[in-house]
């Protein structure tokens, strides 16, 4: 961890973005963006002495930026303008420009943080792993504005490091999941399998990810930081174990003591696993196998419902 930097962080009420907030706090000055629809998690935030500061990446006609201080040393940016899955231009526009005005803002910082997705690599087969060189064009039939507006925001945030000199991290994301917030895609997937509903898998083979715990992210963001340069540093950031979307429910469906349901199906909430040379070579392996991210993070999120059965479970 790093200690007595002043950082600013955007989407710090979210999944990924909260922990490492809380856990940056303890040890620097933090400050969180974002429009804090939820005032219960502004509050917390600021019981823990994070500062915030209301912004609004939509509010197009004005940055809301002015004021705030511009002397931070490091910057993560995770915020997203998800939209409505149907304007393209407008996420596009307000993802690529918020981008590009927090980097300006922020251009005397010695590293920022664009926290992208794996959405933005095309379709391959199941088995391969993505590296950071693989063709892009991600596809996502739910929200089709997202990979599109995360593939336009890298190419801001390309030309702002270069024309600034602000040393910049991409870190593509793969699937976070973690005690925070709605707990990631596989707790998604878990509460509709104890809503009684099948889950969609493909009709050969299995969907494969790379899962990644919050514990990881949280201690691996220092580490983005320094790995930072001009041009801009690209990287995969994901768990270490590529896992079947369908292994790691039916894991979790033995935790807590259910029978999980899926659905042979053409249409899947299709995800990639990565090939994390790069990254571990940058920054080191993961500390969380995926088997005891998921068993934590069911506890933290149903403790009622999983606790005796994961106990038998481990034994």
């Amino acid at each position: 961890m790093i200690e007595g930097k002043k950082i600013l962080i955007t989407g710090a009420t979210g999944q990924v973005a909260r922990p490492v907030a809380e856990a940056l706090a303890k040890n620097n000055e933090v400050w969180c963006l974002g429009r804090f629809a939820d005032v219960d998690a502004e509050r917390e935030l600021s019981d823990l002495g994070v500062r915030t500061w209301r912004w609004d990446m939509a509010g197009l006609a004005e940055d809301g930026l002015d004021g705030l201080a511009d002397d931070f040393t490091h910057v993560m940016h995770s915020a997203a303008h998800r939209g409505d899955g149907i304007d393209f231009d407008a996420s596009v526009e307000i993802n690529a420009v918020g981008a590009g005005r927090l980097m300006t803002h922020c251009r005397r910082a010695e590293a920022f943080l664009y926290v992208s997705s794996g959405a933005v690599y095309a379709g391959q087969s199941p088995e391969h792993l993505v590296r950071e060189d693989d063709p892009l064009g991600g596809q996502m039939p739910w929200l089709p504005t997202y990979p599109v507006s995360k593939i336009a925001t890298e190419g801001a945030v390309r030309a702002f490091a270069v024309t600034l000199d602000l040393p910049t991290t991409i870190a593509r994301l793969n699937v976070a999941y973690g005690p925070h917030s709605h707990g990631g895609m596989p707790i998604l997937l878990f509460r509709r399998l104890l809503a009684g509903e099948p889950i969609e898998v493909p009709p050969r083979g299995q969907n494969l990810c790379s899962p990644i715990h919050t514990d990881d992210v949280v201690w691996q963001v220092p580490l983005l930081w320094k790995a930072a340069t001009v041009p801009v540093q690209v990287i995969n950031w994901a768990g270490d174990d590529a896992v079947g979307i369908q292994d790691m429910l039916t894991y979790m469906a033995e935790l807590a003591g259910i029978e999980p349901r899926f659905a042979s199906s053409e249409v899947y909430r299709a995800t990639h696993a990565f090939d994390n040379t790069r990254r571990r070579a940058l920054i080191g392996r993961c500390e969380v196998g995926w088997r005891e991210g998921l068993r934590r993070t069911l506890r933290a999120h149903f403790p009622d419902l999983v606790k005796e059965a994961a106990d038998a479970v481990q034994q």
